[in-house]
């Protein structure tokens, strides 16, 4: 069988290559060749009012937040999960990087994964399975209809101005103290179905930097929809999450140069699990 050629798809998927056996979904909206940071999603429903500076509760503990915090993880264990391996068949592969190495996330860790549909939060808490997780995240969705969920599932807003930074920073500063575990999206927007992996932030990889944490890549990949998941969706593929094995953070090597290390081989590590030949994008755009 020779090699499928993915031009047809659009500019985003230039000289695109995968193995035989990985299945590319014919993608559902017109994606960007230059710019991959391009963000594809809508904000729904009426925006919000609110202000993210440095008097927003970036780490709620309130006792409303808290025990809808609790809730929405029972609702995530128990209803989405289910849902999860119904409605997309999910499978996890790589979990044992995980298990093999709990020692090492003592004092927490850090996810990282494509970020490709409205599910794949769902998948990497299933992957990391039954682990809290805190998100930053774009503020502006905070301020539509999904704003509730954002932040009760573990969502804190990226900030507006300097003094929001210094509050959102010394809520994550608290998280690590808790050894709490951090999920980045390098990839900072979602691009629904896109095979390729796209240049990573520096965000995320500073943050493991700072906190002298594993990062963990992880990556969703897709399946055909075949036999009776025809039944929960057509026109949308299967999920198959791939879990990598940690990097550790070297923090003798200074830190421009060490997140550089961690992004490019988080991006190597999450394009080989994809099953990905050649990609048409470099780990970075500098």
């Amino acid at each position: 069988m020779g090699e499928l050629d993915y031009s047809s798809y659009g500019p985003a998927y230039r000289g695109f290559k995968v193995r035989e056996d990985v299945f590319v979904p014919k993608p559902h909206e017109v994606f960007s060749g230059t710019d991959p940071f391009t963000k594809m999603a809508p904000v729904r429903g009426q925006m919000r009012d609110i202000s993210f500076d440095e008097n927003y509760p970036y780490l709620d503990r309130s006792f409303r937040f808290r025990l809808c915090h609790f809730i929405c993880y029972l609702i995530l264990w128990f209803v989405a999960f289910p849902v999860n391996r119904i409605k997309y068949g999910i499978r996890i592969e790589g979990r044992k990087n995980i298990r093999a190495n709990r020692r090492l996330f003592r004092h927490g860790a850090m996810t990282v994964c494509n970020h490709v549909c409205r599910w794949d939060m769902v998948c990497v808490l299933q992957a990391i399975r039954f682990r809290e997780s805190w998100i930053p995240m774009y503020s502006k969705p905070f301020r539509g209809d999904d704003g509730w969920k954002m932040k009760f599932v573990g969502g804190l807003p990226i900030p507006e101005n300097r003094a929001g930074l210094r509050a959102f920073n010394a809520a994550f500063d608290e998280i690590h103290a808790k050894g709490g575990w951090i999920h980045v999206f390098p990839e900072s927007c979602s691009w629904k179905y896109y095979a390729p992996i796209r240049p990573f932030k520096a965000g995320a990889f500073n943050i493991a930097y700072k906190y002298s944490i594993p990062v963990i890549p992880t990556v969703i990949s897709f399946r055909r929809r075949t036999g009776i998941f025809k039944l929960f969706g057509k026109d949308e593929p299967l999920l198959t999450i791939h879990v990598g094995e940690p990097i550790i953070p070297d923090k003798s090597t200074p830190r421009k140069e060490e997140t550089a290390r961690i992004r490019d081989l988080a991006h190597r590590s999450m394009t080989e699990m994809a099953g990905i030949l050649n990609n048409p994008w470099p780990s970075a755009l500098d």
